[in-house]
C-alpha cells in the first residue's frame, strides 16, 4: 500500500546575508525562501525549496507568488495523491498549470525527498545513482570593489574554500567593467579561474567588444552577456570568439538546450532545477546539452541549503561538469535553518549522505527566520 500526501506547507523564510551581493538588475542582504513541508501517510515528511535573486529583479516568479501558487493551485490538487507517483503528479501539475517552475521544483524536491526516506536510500540514487560525492564550488565576487574583490579571492584561495572565481558585472559602464575584472585577474594570476556573468545587461556590440577585452585579459567564460530571448546573438558570439559563452537565462529546458544547439551555439549551459521545474527536467537539459557536446555547469538560484542539496544530488549523478558547479548558496547567508550544514572543503562541497536530501530542519532556526505575518 502506497503513502498518500496528507498535508503541504509552505513557509516564507527571510535570512540576511553575509555582505550585499551586487548583480546588474539589484543588489541583494536578504535571501528569501519558500521552505516546503510535505507529510505523508506514514508520518515522514519531504522537504522542497523554491529561492529566486531579489524577489521579482530576476524572474518572473517572486517567493510570495511561489507561496500563492503552492498554497492555492498546487496543494488542493496534490492532497490526498499517491506520493510514489511523482511522474504522475508532475504531469498534473503541468497540464494545470503553466510555468511556475520554481514551485514546481520545490514540489518535485519534496517528492523526492519523501521517497528517498521511504526507501531509505539518498535522492541521487533515485536518479540513477552519484557518480561523485565532492563537487567543484565556485565563489561570486560581488561586491563591486576591485581592492574588496581580490582580498576575498586571496583569502579563500588560501584557506582552500575556492579556486574558481565568477565577478558580476554589467551594470558599469564596460570599460569600467573590464578594468575591475582585468585588475582581478592579473592579482590572481595562475592560481585561480576568473568568469564573468554579465546578466544579460549588454547589447550585441557591446558583447563584441566586451568579450574580445576578456578574452586578451585571460577570463575563462561569460555568463549571459547578451538577453535571455536574443537567441541569435549568442549563436554569432560564441561562432567569432574561442573564449567559452556559458547559456543560462536563454536556457530553462531541454527544449531550450535544444533549439540553441540546433542553431549553432557551442559552449557551455547553466543547469538549474529550479528553471527546469525540479532535479529530474534539469537532467533532461543536460542530456541534450551532452548529445550536442555542449559543457556543463552546476547553476544557482542563491538556493538555501535545502535547495543546494537537491541540486548537488543532480549534478552528482552527471559524469563531467565541465565548469564545476557554483552551488555556494548556503555561504552566502548568515545564518542556516538546518541541523547539519553543507560540508564545503578542498575547494568545493561534499554530497549530503543519508536517505532522501539528507537535511534535517533546524525547528529553532526556522522559527527565528519565519517570515511573521
Amino acid at each position: 500500500m502506497s503513502s498518500t500526501i496528507q498535508s503541504i506547507e509552505s513557509i516564507l523564510v527571510d535570512i540576511p546575508t553575509i555582505r550585499p551581493h551586487k548583480l546588474s538588475m539589484t543588489t541583494m542582504g536578504v535571501q528569501s525562501m519558500v521552505i516546503v513541508r510535505m507529510k505523508d501517510s506514514d508520518g515522514l515528511e519531504g522537504l522542497g525549496e523554491a529561492t529566486t535573486i531579489g524577489g521579482l529583479a530576476y524572474g518572473p516568479e517572486s517567493p510570495e507568488s511561489v507561496k500563492l501558487t503552492i498554497d492555492t493551485y498546487f496543494k488542493p490538487q496534490l492532497i490526498g495523491q499517491s506520493a510514489d507517483q511523482i511522474n504522475t503528479l508532475r504531469v498534473m501539475l503541468n497540464r494545470s498549470t503553466r510555468g511556475n517552475n520554481l514551485a514546481k521544483s520545490a514540489i518535485e524536491t519534496a517528492l523526492l525527498d519523501l521517497q528517498g526516506k521511504r526507501l531509505n536510500r539518498p535522492v541521487s540514487d533515485l536518479l540513477g545513482g552519484a557518480v561523485q560525492q565532492h563537487l567543484p564550488v565556485l565563489w561570486t565576487l560581488a561586491s563591486g570593489d576591485t581592492a574588496k574583490d581580490i582580498k576575498e579571492a586571496l583569502d579563500l584561495i588560501e584557506t582552500r574554500r575556492h579556486c574558481a572565481f565568477k565577478l558580476k558585472i554589467g551594470s558599469r559602464a564596460l570599460m569600467d567593467d573590464i578594468r575591475h575584472v582585468a585588475a582581478i585577474k592579473e592579482a590572481l594570476g595562475e592560481a585561480a579561474s576568473v568568469r564573468v556573468d554579465v546578466n544579460q545587461a549588454w547589447d550585441e556590440s557591446t558583447a563584441a567588444k566586451g568579450m574580445a577585452e576578456l578574452q586578451a585579459a585571460g577570463v575563462d567564460l561569460v555568463e549571459q552577456p547578451t538577453p535571455m530571448k536574443d537567441h541569435a546573438a549568442l549563436v554569432r558570439l560564441s561562432e567569432r570568439f574561442h573564449i567559452p559563452i556559458l547559456a543560462d537565462e536563454a536556457v530553462a529546458d531541454a527544449k531550450d538546450m535544444y533549439n540553441l544547439a540546433a542553431a549553432g551555439f557551442s559552449g557551455a549551459v547553466a543547469l538549474k532545477i529550479a528553471k527546469a521545474g525540479g532535479p529530474v527536467r534539469a537532467l533532461e537539459q543536460a542530456a541534450v546539452a551532452q548529445a550536442a557536446g555542449i559543457g556543463l555547469y552546476g547553476g544557482t538560484l542563491l538556493e538555501g541549503t535545502i535547495g543546494t542539496a537537491a541540486s548537488l544530488h543532480a549534478w552528482s549523478t552527471l559524469e563531467t561538469l565541465h565548469w564545476g558547479t557554483e552551488m555556494f548558496g548556503p555561504l552566502l547567508m548568515k545564518d542556516d535553518i538546518v541541523v547539519k550544514p553543507l560540508n564545503f572543503h578542498d575547494n568545493g562541497v561534499d554530497l549530503p549522505t543519508g536517505p532522501g536530501l539528507g537535511i534535517e530542519i533546524d525547528e529553532d532556526k526556522l522559527a527565528l527566520y519565519r517570515r511573521k505575518d
